[in-house]
């Protein structure tokens, strides 16, 4: 018993009771309800995964057909969702950056600006605006058979844009080795001559040398044949559009809202983060004789990322989970697709466990990078 006086041992044997209190109120839930749905002949388990989606995915990242099982039909959607969230925090980081800086002006017209900008995006339901961005796409653009050529064979209508497409014959898998490899190659070329600039205070050419080194293994492979593309032309029929790549309005209105729903949070972030740094790092820089752009991208930027980095982590957590919404507007993401097959086979509980497992999991690593990104640019105490 004097195990019990020791903090240490009663702080892991406390959460050791919560976890398995916990998991055994899980367990018997889940005996409780598996019983329950046998009384009532309704299939249970995971085994309907295996069985033939036969449904259509109108856009697909991965390949698809109707004659895959349903689970691959719902790895389709979770590619889906993690391509559009991923876009999105990009794009918003982008233009929230731009705004940010650009609420920091001087211009008391672009101040203004940015402040509207800001303001009308955080203050109406982001599902509106997806319903807006959609509704604007399908009236105006023509329809198919009227589709604009913005190019040869580029066509836009308000079935979306389509594009000339390129499929792999040979080599896909050495051409994404080789720009690994370029991709690695670059970042500790670039890596060390910093290292080398800071140490000796002279210029070099490390930025030539490391995009030399990011295309040249993937460029050599094209060069000595390994790679072999076939090109898909689209055509414009009567009614319809056939071959290329099709961008559908409802991936594009999905993109479009959560960018800018995303743009206008970070530019707040940005602000803030910039508002923290102390008006002596301004005067210093000015007082060496630095431009105030150059002050704001060598100087200040840099010192205030510092400080945007943690509630950065809860936006793009937000934007990975508001992509759900895309449901509104018909992009097949995962819950779409869950829907789907929880209707064709009613096994809604397992469905919604998979794609809350999904959510869970994507969240944790979305928390996980950036708590390790947090850790490597924060102030390191002496």
């Amino acid at each position: 018993m004097t195990l019990f006086y020791d903090k240490r041992f009663r702080a892991y044997f406390y959460q050791f009771c919560a976890v398995g209190i916990v998991l055994i109120a899980g367990w018997l839930m889940f005996v409780t309800v598996s019983d329950n749905l046998a009384k009532q002949n309704i299939a249970t388990g995971f085994g309907y995964l295996d069985r033939q989606a036969g449904f259509i995915i109108s856009e697909t990242t991965i390949p698809y057909q109707e004659t895959d099982t349903i689970g691959h039909a719902l790895l389709v959607g979770i590619a889906n969702t993690v391509k559009v969230s991923l876009l999105a925090a990009i794009l918003g980081t982008i233009i929230g950056l731009l705004v940010g800086i650009g609420r920091m002006s001087r211009n008391p017209l672009l101040q203004r600006l940015m402040l509207a900008y800001v303001e009308a995006l955080r203050n109406v339901p982001l599902l509106l605006y997806l319903f807006l961005w959609y509704a604007i796409l399908l009236v105006a653009l023509p329809p198919v058979k009227e589709a604009l050529e913005l190019a040869p064979h580029v066509y836009l209508s308000n079935s979306g844009l389509v594009l000339p497409s390129f499929t792999f014959e040979k080599g896909a898998v050495f051409l994404r080795w080789a720009v690994i490899l370029g991709i690695i190659a670059a970042f500790f070329i670039r890596r060390t001559a910093l290292r080398r600039r800071i140490e000796t205070g002279q210029p070099n050419h490390g930025g030539l040398a490391a995009l030399l080194a990011l295309v040249g293994p993937a460029l050599a492979l094209v060069i000595m044949g390994g790679v072999a593309i076939t090109w898909e032309i689209p055509e414009a029929g009567r009614f319809r559009i056939t071959g290329g790549l099709h961008i559908r309005p409802e991936f594009v209105a999905l993109l479009v809202g959560l960018s800018l729903s995303v743009s206008a949070s970070v530019a707040e972030i940005v602000r803030a983060g910039i508002q923290a740094i102390n008006k002596g790092q301004w005067e210093a820089a000015a007082a060496l004789g630095l431009q105030r752009s150059r002050v704001m991208r060598l100087v200040i930027l840099p010192q205030a990322l510092r400080l945007m980095v943690p509630p950065l982590t809860n936006i793009y957590l937000t934007v990975f989970k508001n992509s759900s919404l895309a449901i509104a507007i018909g992009y097949p993401d995962l819950v779409m697709v869950s829907n789907t097959v929880m209707n064709q086979t009613g096994q809604a509980i397992e469905t919604i466990a998979i794609f809350m497992a999904v959510y869970l999991g994507l969240s944790v690593a979305i928390s996980l990078f950036m708590n390790w990104y947090n850790g490597r640019v924060a102030l390191k105490e002496r």
